[in-house]
């Protein structure tokens, strides 16, 4: 029997102020007040339909742009941003006051050029930066959605993103890329529209999330859900937040974004601020500090009820679920230049995973290169400056450009 459809009608969403500087921070780096940067209200005469059969009318999605859009609108440049990540890839953040968090990628000179692409990035529905979902205000009770909200998919995302590009009219892409969560949008966008991508550059991703990975992201929710201050996802805001599981959740995650050689590098087993053991349950090791502090910084710029549905949707993603499970067949009709990286240090996704995914590219003869770059930084690596990455994708967008006409 099919479920009847459900229809979300959404009032403008609203972004509350989740720590005391978060105004004066805001102020200090030049945007807008409230934090979200370019926010598009979409879906008013074409509702959003989502995977789960809800829609959504109207909807915002929150962006950011840097660089400029040349007459032809051929050298957009759409960065897909991971789990925790928002669309302040390159400016200071409203909330932390710390660098965009693709600084080093992301500007002019560097391997995405702001002087030559026109480059764009979205919070990802569900999220709480300024696009829908949760945290949004249900216009039927002037709160929170909350749990009310519909579960979402990362292909619910990259439709998102594909009405923010009709809405400034832009037909195409130059290129799509991002990594972990960003990836899977990527891996989506080129098999989703394939005439709307020119190059797509996947990195440190899956196709589809694992036991393991399911597993961790269970550990989160439950962590969160557990928490007296969760209320069954109707807390307060403003006075009552479950800090307390967010932070765990933080904590666990944070772990796989990480290697062994990482960790033993850099802290190994050397005490905090101490000579000798406490005999008690403070923080003795470096590695439990950083921990903690990984936890409690969290949870002043992210919002809880996101972090549950944004999980989900990852948890829910199989690239070839719909097509018998055999990844080639989603890839039959992709026209895209592909650029798949991974790094030998991720656990999270490893590099068998970009294999797969290049295997499936290769048995359709599509346009495929592959690296995988050595580093012992873990998942995390693309996000940090790691030169040999940088400068295989400086070198592939490039070559892309000029094949683009773009100079």
């Amino acid at each position: 029997m099919d479920e009847p459809e459900t229809r979300i009608t959404m009032s403008n969403a609203t972004f509350d102020d989740p720590h005391p500087n978060y105004r004066a921070a805001k102020r200090a780096s030049g945007g807008p007040a409230d934090g979200r940067g370019h926010v598009a209200v979409l879906g008013r005469e074409r509702p959003l339909v989502l995977d789960s059969g809800a829609e959504l009318s109207p909807f915002e999605v929150a962006y950011q742009t840097y660089g400029h859009l040349n007459e032809a609108h051929s050298n957009v440049v759409l960065v897909c941003h991971a789990l925790t990540g928002d669309q302040h890839v390159a400016n200071p953040h409203p909330i932390t006051g710390k660098p965009g968090w693709w600084q080093s990628m992301v500007g002019p000179g560097k391997p995405i050029d702001t002087e030559r692409y026109f480059v764009i990035c979205a919070n990802v529905l569900g999220s709480c930066m300024g696009s829908t979902g949760p945290k949004s205000i249900n216009p039927a009770t002037g709160k929170a959605f909350g749990l009310s909200f519909p579960v979402i998919t990362i292909g619910d995302m990259v439709k998102a993103q594909a009405a923010l590009l009709d809405h400034l009219d832009i037909a195409d892409v130059f290129c799509v890329i991002g990594g972990s969560m960003g990836g899977m949008q990527v891996l989506d966008w080129a098999t989703r529209f394939p005439a709307r991508v020119f190059s797509a550059i996947p990195i440190a991703t899956t196709a589809r999330h694992s036991a393991q990975n399911i597993a961790f992201h269970e550990v989160g929710r439950q962590a969160i859900m557990a928490d007296p201050q969760w209320r069954g996802g109707a807390y307060d805001h403003d006075d009552h937040t479950p800090h307390a599981g967010l932070a765990v959740a933080r904590m666990v995650a944070h772990i796989t974004y990480l290697s062994e050689e990482g960790l033993t590098a850099k802290f190994g087993r050397r005490l905090q601020n101490r000579e000798a053991l406490s005999y008690g349950f403070d923080a003795d090791f470096e590695i439990e500090s950083y921990l903690r502090h990984q936890g409690i910084t969290f949870v002043d710029r992210f919002d809880a009820n996101s972090y549950l549905y944004i999980t989900r949707a990852m948890d829910y993603f199989d690239l070839a679920g719909d097509h018998g499970g055999v990844l080639a067949n989603v890839f039959s009709g992709a026209r895209a230049h592909f650029c798949v990286v991974s790094f030998t240090s991720d656990w999270l996704y490893p590099t068998a995973e970009s294999r797969a995914i290049v295997q499936a590219l290769n048995a359709v003869a599509a346009d495929v290169s592959f690296v995988e770059v050595e580093c012992d930084r873990g998942h995390d690596s693309f996000l940090l400056d790691v030169p040999e990455f940088h400068q295989v994708l400086d070198g592939f967008l490039g070559a892309v450009a000029r094949k683009r006409g773009l100079t």
